[in-house]
């Protein structure tokens, strides 16, 4: 069984000397959390109790081994201590002899009561025994069995080990994925599927030659982020986003021609008359749409019903670092059967 050796006390120091320890009526107000399904969890309810100022709870978080000597010694440490913010990091674990245990890097950052604030960064070991081999009370929950931290000399928002124990690091962060999602979330959270809005989106890279680029240059990405928002009856809405070297996170726009449909006496079941392109609109939908790689084209088929025999469909090519239109075709007869016909085309590349 691999078991990761931390330092020999997770108890750190906060006090502020001559300090007496808060009183009940001064604690200032924080969530109550108490949660022990996960080693994350566990952590947090631990700083929610000392943030309460609720001792007791704390000391409960731990298993046989306490973090100091007695209770009170564990209650004295944390004089003057007015709140303290918790950040957890990537989280590794190994199992064996019917326990798993769960490397947890952690920061904090404690505040005492004349407004200072000190950093301490670390590692906790928790261990879970599997409940299905206890049979007897008192059950043994997800506990804290040592830890420690150390004052730490760079900013909170940094200051969280990359890893613990043997542990790998975490996967570096995508940021530019992390930018196209916040984008989407703020403009569509709340016109979106909530089940669609749960689903990672497609995520492609696109190279190709800057247009001023010179013989050797090397070639250029391009993210291009396909976000799935609504499904509906016959149709799928989504929305892209897309990034490269040089520009930030923003959300692609389509092209489309503005019709004049004429039917035989006003009647969309009679006769089609004539299709006729008097303007051009630009969307951020994307209906029924595919990116496909090899051709570097993005395709969209919107159902006028169900039967699909009525439609429109967009062909955009990826050229000079943009998606452009170079064909849009139209089937405007509801005949029963799919007769498009090309209305816009630009389908040559320059």
């Amino acid at each position: 069984m691999r078991r990761v050796l931390l330092a020999a006390t997770a108890l750190f120091s906060l006090a502020i000397s001559g300090q007496a320890a808060l009183a009940a009526d001064d604690a200032p107000e924080a969530p109550y959390v108490d949660d022990r399904s996960s080693a994350e969890a566990v952590i947090r309810s631990l700083y929610s109790a000392i943030n309460r100022h609720e001792f007791a709870r704390a000391w409960g978080y731990y298993g046989d081994a306490k973090p100091a000597k007695d209770f009170e010694s564990f209650v004295k440490g944390y004089d003057g201590t007015d709140k303290v913010e918790v950040a957890t990091g990537a989280i590794s674990d190994d199992g064996a002899a019917g326990s798993i245990f769960y490397n947890v890097p952690v920061a904090i950052r404690a505040t005492d009561k004349s407004g200072g604030e000190k950093v301490f960064a670390g590692c906790y070991t928790l261990r879970q025994v599997n409940a299905q081999a206890q049979a007897a009370p008192p059950f043994d929950p997800i506990h804290i069995e040592k830890g420690a931290l150390k004052p730490s000399t760079v900013d909170f928002e940094k200051a969280v080990p990359p890893s613990c124990g043997d542990g790998p690091p975490p996967p570096k962060k995508d940021t530019t994925l992390e930018q196209a999602k916040k984008a989407f979330l703020a403009t569509y959270g709340d016109q979106c599927d909530k089940e669609l809005l749960a689903t990672e989106p497609e995520v492609f890279s696109i190279k190709d030659k800057d247009k001023n680029a010179q013989p050797g240059d090397p070639d250029k990405e391009t993210r291009l982020f396909h976000f799935s928002c609504a499904a509906a009856a016959y149709n799928e809405s989504s929305v892209y986003y897309m990034a490269d070297e040089l520009s930030e996170v923003r959300q692609l726009q389509f092209a489309e021609p503005e019709t004049d449909i004429r039917y035989e006496n006003n009647d969309s079941d009679g006769k089609l008359l004539s299709v006729t392109v008097i303007g051009f609109h630009t969307t951020g939908w994307a209906t029924n749409s595919d990116y496909d790689a090899d051709a570097h084209t993005i395709t969209t088929f919107n159902k006028w019903r169900g039967v699909g025999d009525a439609s429109d469909s967009g062909t955009y090519l990826f050229r000079n670092g943009d998606f452009s239109l170079v064909q849009y075709d139209v089937d405007a007869s509801y005949d029963g059967e799919e007769n498009p016909k090309t209305i816009v085309d630009y389908n040559t590349a320059p």
